[in-house]
C-alpha cells in the first residue's frame, strides 16, 4: 500500500474519530446520535476506511460491533494521534498566552544564580501559571543545548556572534569584577587598597582556566604581580561565598553576582581597582528561531533588570 497515493490522502482524522466512537458505542447507531450525524454517514465512513485498508475493521453481530483484530491496531495508533494532537493544541494555548506556558534558559552558573534567578523570582510572582526550565551549565554545554532546540535562548557573558553565524547577541549591560570579603574582615574598613596588598592573603578562587581566573590572571599581569595565593580553589559561587563570610578569605565575583537576586550585606567589595576586569553579558539567541511569547517575556524583564547596571557602569 502506497501511503502518499492510497492512505494518506484518504484517510483523515473524523474518520478516526467515527471509527473510534462506534467501537465506544459498540453500535453504529449510537455513534451516529452521539456524534450528531446520520447513520448512513457512519456506515460510508467505516465502509470506505475498510476499503482504503483493505481489511476488515469491525465485527458486527447482534450484540453490536466490535473491532476486529485490524480495527484493534488501527485505533490503537489512532488513540496515540487524538493524544498527540490534544497536546499540540494545549501547547500553542500556552505558548500563545505570554503569561503560561514553559521558558527554557541556558545560562553559567553565575549568571543563573544571580540575574537569571532575578528574574524568574519576578515572573513567578507575577505570572503563578509560568514554569520554568534552567540548564546552568559552561558555555559550550549550554550552546549545545541551545542549537539541539533543548533551551530557548542563553543569557551568557562575552559571546562572538560572528563565532557562528547561525547565533545572535543581544547586549544586555557590562559586568565588572570585584574583589570581595566579609564586611567583618580588617580590609573591609579600608577606603582604598592596591591589589599588591592583596596577593599574600588567602584567596578562595576558581581553576585559573575558568573565566573569573583569566580575569585574575589579566589583573595581576597588568600589574606585575604573581597570582594571589589561593588556598582554596573550587568553582560554586555558593563555596566561595560561604568561605569569605568566614572573614579568612578573599574571593572574585561579578558584580552582578552580588545585586541579584537581592543585595548581600554580609559581604563588602573592596575598592581594589582590577585592569581588563569587565565582560559583555547579554542573550544569545538562534537567528531563525521563533521565541514563543512567555520566552519573550521573560527576555522583556531581564533587559528591564540590566538597566540599572547598564546606568551604573557609565
Amino acid at each position: 500500500m502506497e501511503w502518499s497515493e492510497r492512505i494518506g490522502s484518504r484517510i483523515r482524522l473524523r474518520d478516526l474519530h467515527i471509527l473510534l466512537a462506534v467501537v465506544q458505542c459498540k453500535s453504529m447507531a449510537k455513534a451516529a446520535k452521539h456524534l450528531a450525524i446520520s447513520k448512513p454517514v457512519v456506515s460510508k465512513v467505516i465502509a470506505d476506511l475498510e476499503h482504503v485498508l483493505g481489511v476488515r475493521l469491525l465485527e458486527r453481530d447482534r450484540h453490536g460491533a466490535e473491532p476486529t483484530i485490524y480495527g484493534a491496531a488501527l485505533l490503537k495508533r489512532g488513540a496515540t494521534v487524538f493524544h498527540e494532537l490534544r497536546e499540540s493544541v494545549r501547547d500553542i494555548q500556552f505558548l500563545a498566552d505570554p503569561t503560561a506556558g514553559e521558558v527554557r534558559i541556558g545560562s553559567n552558573p553565575s549568571l543563573a544564580t544571580s540575574l537569571v534567578a532575578a528574574v524568574v523570582d519576578r515572573l513567578s510572582q507575577r505570572h503563578p501559571r509560568m514554569t520554568f526550565q534552567l540548564m546552568a551549565a559552561e558555555r559550550e554545554v549550554v550552546l549545545g543545548k541551545l542549537s539541539e532546540g533543548n533551551v530557548d535562548f542563553l543569557i551568557e557573558r562575552e559571546f562572538d556572534p560572528a563565532s557562528d553565524e547561525r547565533l545572535a547577541f543581544e547586549f544586555l549591560f557590562e559586568d565588572r569584577y570585584v574583589v570581595v570579603a566579609s564586611a567583618k574582615s580588617p580590609w573591609a574598613r579600608r577606603r582604598k587598597i592596591e591589589l599588591a596588598e592583596l596577593v599574600k592573603e588567602s584567596w578562595v578562587l576558581p581553576p585559573p582556566t575558568s573565566v573569573i581566573g583569566s580575569v585574575t590572571m589579566d589583573a595581576c599581569r597588568a600589574k606585575r604581580l604573581d597570582y594571589p595565593r589561593t588556598i582554596v580553589i573550587t568553582v560554586p559561587p555558593e563555596v566561595r561565598m560561604t568561605l569569605v563570610a568566614t572573614g579568612r578569605f578573599l574571593t572574585i565575583f561579578a558584580a552582578s553576582a552580588l545585586r541579584f537576586p537581592s543585595r548581600r550585606p554580609g559581604v563588602k567589595i573592596l575598592p581594589v581597582e582590577l585592569p581588563m576586569a569587565r565582560r559583555q553579558v547579554g542573550i544569545v539567541t538562534l537567528r531563525n528561531r521563533t521565541l514563543s511569547p512567555v520566552a519573550q517575556l521573560f527576555i522583556e524583564h531581564a533587559r528591564e533588570l540590566a538597566k540599572p547596571l547598564v546606568k551604573g557602569n557609565r
